[in-house]
């Protein structure tokens, strides 16, 4: 083990934790992938599992024999720097308490097409612009436990590799296959590529022409791309328009709206119907 003790704050071996941002993290190897952050042993263990590259922890020293013990003897972390400090210094250095034991600095890959994130999936979820890194991080946790087979995000949806998305998904980021769709209107461009791979299209949004989400003709799609919206403004019109269906679900008390999140968890359940064994 590469185990190296912190003896100051400002060594420029430790700026990727302290004072680089997610942003900037994420193009810090331009023209190549860049970093993100993984926090605690169940991500961390979810993202090497997945084949993503260590390249340093960040840690208490006492977790070097706890829940940090499993993580740090596995083959592709032989070699790779150990920093340790006590509790009160990670403290002052990450900015937060730094309670889930570790944290790794992790190398990006490769962002997949669409057609090889989309290969043999029979249902998918699309998020569009949904900003909150917890609310992201939420979907995904609900699409790796109820029969989704990917997801597809807009340019404007969160990371789901920034860190609060990641340690809110439990690490189901690095489960569940995904990928960003490209820049430009995602309507015209990559909704055509999903028509040819056979998808069918749902808008999860309240109009004149919504369905109940427990229409018979939903579950019975072959394929299906379930679409979510922004957190204030839901989709986008265009975004409904194009789709096949537009979907809400019923409710009670006068509530018209969920969160993104649980409306996620919702959909998912019911329309992965057709994905359950």
């Amino acid at each position: 083990m590469n185990h190296i003790s912190i003896t100051t704050l400002e060594a420029p071996e430790l700026d990727i934790y302290a004072r680089l941002s997610e942003g900037q993290l994420f193009h810090y190897n331009e023209p190549k992938e860049g970093l993100f952050i993984a926090e605690s042993p169940k991500v961390i263990g979810r993202a090497l599992d997945a084949g993503y590259e260590p390249v340093s922890f960040l840690m208490e020293e006492r977790h070097i024999e706890t829940e940090g013990r499993e993580i740090l003897e596995r083959p592709e972390c032989a070699g790779v720097p150990v920093f340790t400090a006590p509790f009160d210094v990670l403290t002052r250095l990450t900015g937060f308490k730094l309670t889930r034991g570790m944290l790794c600095a992790v190398k990006r890959k490769k962002m997949p097409g669409i057609e090889e994130i989309c290969a043999g999936a029979r249902r998918i979820a699309i998020l569009e612009n949904v900003e909150n890194p917890t609310n992201v991080g939420a979907i995904f946790r609900s699409a790796a436990a109820l029969f989704m087979d990917a997801v597809l995000l807009t340019p404007g949806c969160s990371d789901p590799l920034y860190r609060r998305a990641s340690r809110v998904s439990m690490g189901t980021v690095f489960q569940v296959p995904w990928t960003y769709i490209p820049k430009g209107d995602w309507t015209e461009n990559s909704m055509e590529t999903l028509k040819k791979l056979g998808f069918c299209t749902a808008a999860m949004a309240l109009s004149d022409r919504s369905v109940s989400i427990a229409d018979p003709a939903l579950s019975q799609e072959e394929k299906l791309a379930i679409i979510l919206g922004t957190e204030g403004d839901g989709l986008a019109a265009s975004t409904i328009a194009a789709c096949d269906y537009t979907v809400k679900i019923p409710m009670s008390h006068g509530v018209d709206s969920l969160n993104v999140a649980a409306a996620s968890a919702v959909a998912f359940w019911q329309l992965g119907m057709g994905n359950r064994k």
